[in-house]
């Protein structure tokens, strides 16, 4: 760290902070990526884990958000097939919410903005005869449906920043930056790792902390414009109860107040509904969805659903922060742009930085893009943008069909229960086999976690993919501590995990 000069600092391991870095890297600059905790431990694992247009931006007017949104879903669905996949929404229409033609309209620019080769267009439909009409009250019949896209939110960061780290990238977690020093050519910043200290230099700094990122703003010790000033912190919670009975597709309920709530099927076995817009107060580590937030979520989702929720319900909460653009002029938290805004102040090595505020994880490598174009005129000669037909780590799947290759993975490993090998291969993608190794039975993949996570797979995540803590792993790299059903079990298994990674 104390050796070479960087090009690219990057500060936050999150979605924006690992798209940087990937498309930095892979246009020929020297890339360091640094976290203060885990990647993807701050806002984008608390996603509503969604490649989305955005339906409701529209009636913001935000043509060009949603247009870029819709775009993205296509190419997503072709860099990484195994991490992403098409979703049927189903939108009900009751009395006093909004009005068909309203919503008919809006479908109608939602199918046409972008291209579509992989999603279907949007239909009403007649719940009588559609098997979604089985989730919802009787009385509920009128209507649309139409498609956006799944993601696993945290495995999309730390696969973008293995896109990084092939490319020659530097990705250190647990590395927090404690001061920032500008310099004659390089910025010089102060780390602190596990309470050692240590310097690294770069040319320019990107400022993707998120939340944090006046943080990291007031670190650079003068008085330079920064774009931290216009943050606007809005916490969203979600829930996590059982599945519905039925509920495999996802569901936009309309609230009486003008918001959407999302119930959408989690894993193999849950339902996840999200989300809400507060004003984020307290702690930025410590964000967590209140009882009211809670409350909100349940009674949203019964005012439709046949057979009404309630608290005892829900085996998991979680809350991230937002932070968007502030507008002195908007006091509702839900109106607020998902945008992205980017300053930059300084336009010489060693003075520049580039701070990045708001932005939705459907457009990452958008933002990453304009983050190099407006970084562009510092490094002559930089290699064009290529993370448009770059697959990420696993996702070069034939025809970036997944069931297909499923189905080629069973044959091969028919010895592997199908839940363990569901997991890697939605997981891995095509590394798949790089994670089994020379595995020739079930014995080989040593102890198995909720049926599904193995002894095999824990030390590849630990050796490639920087997990360091049970939490590393049960919730981020995989979703499998959902499914250790009881506090003593995953105590066991936490126990038996940091074991691993600590050999």
């Amino acid at each position: 760290m104390e050796g070479p000069v960087f090009d690219v600092l990057v500060i936050g391991g999150g979605i924006n902070g690992a798209g940087v870095a990937a498309d930095a890297a892979g246009r020929g600059l020297s890339v360091c990526l640094v976290e203060m905790g885990d990647l993807a431990s701050g806002t984008s694992q608390a996603s509503s884990k969604l490649i989305h247009g955005g339906l409701r931006y529209l009636e913001h007017y935000e043509f060009r958000l949603v247009r870029e949104a819709l775009a993205e879903r296509e190419v997503m669905l072709t860099r990484a097939p195994h991490i992403v996949w098409p979703l049927r929404f189903v939108m009900p229409q009751t009395p006093g919410t909004r009005s068909r033609l309203k919503l008919r309209a809006g479908l109608f620019l939602y199918d046409h903005l972008a291209k579509r080769r992989r999603i279907p267009r949007s239909r009403a439909i007649n719940l009588a005869d559609d098997p979604a009409g089985e989730v919802l009250r009787p009385d509920v019949r009128h209507a649309f449906s139409y498609w956006d896209c799944w993601v696993d939110d945290s495995r999309l960061v730390v696969l973008n920043a293995r896109l990084a780290a092939d490319r020659g990238a530097l990705i250190r977690t647990r590395t927090r930056v404690t001061a920032l020093e500008r310099g004659v050519d390089t910025w010089t910043a102060t780390l602190d790792i596990n309470g050692g200290r240590e310097t690294c230099r770069a040319r320019v700094i990107v400022n993707a902390a998120g939340p944090w990122a006046d943080t990291i703003g007031a670190l650079t010790r003068d008085n330079a414009p920064n774009a931290a000033t216009k943050l606007r912190l809005v916490k969203g919670s979600h829930i996590v109860v059982p599945r519905i009975d039925g509920a495999d597709d996802a569901f936009l309920f309309q609230n009486t107040d003008g918001r959407v709530v999302f119930v959408l099927p989690f894993e193999d076995a849950f339902t996840l509904i999200g989300t809400t817009d507060v004003p984020a107060t307290g702690s930025l580590s410590d964000a967590t969805c209140s009882p009211e937030e809670q409350n909100y979520l349940l009674t949203a989702a019964n005012c439709f659903l046949a057979s009404p929720l309630v608290a005892t319900d829900v085996i998991w909460r979680f809350a991230g922060v937002r932070p968007l653009q502030a507008d002195e002029t908007e006091t509702n938290p839900s109106a607020l742009s998902r945008d992205y805004h980017l300053e930059l102040s300084g336009h010489r090595h060693g003075d520049a930085l580039l701070t990045i505020v708001g932005g939705k994880i459907t457009t990452y490598r958008c933002l990453a893009e304009a983050v190099l174009r407006r970084l562009e005129h510092l490094f002559p000669g930089l290699a064009p943008g290529w993370t448009a037909i770059a697959s990420l780590p696993g996702g070069d799947i034939p025809n970036a069909d997944f069931g297909v290759y499923l189905e080629s993975l069973a044959r091969l490993y028919a010895w592997l229960p199908e839940p363990v090998l569901h997991g890697l291969a939605r997981r891995h993608g095509s590394l798949t086999r790089d994670v089994i190794g020379d595995a020739r039975r079930l014995e080989d993949m040593g102890a198995i976690f909720a049926g599904r996570l193995t002894e095999r797979e824990v030390r590849y995540l630990a050796e490639k993919e920087w997990a360091m803590t049970p939490e590393d792993v049960l919730w981020r790299r995989t979703k499998v501590g959902l499914h250790l059903k009881a506090s003593h079990e995953h105590g066991a298994a936490s126990a038996a995990i940091a074991a691993l990674l600590v050999r």
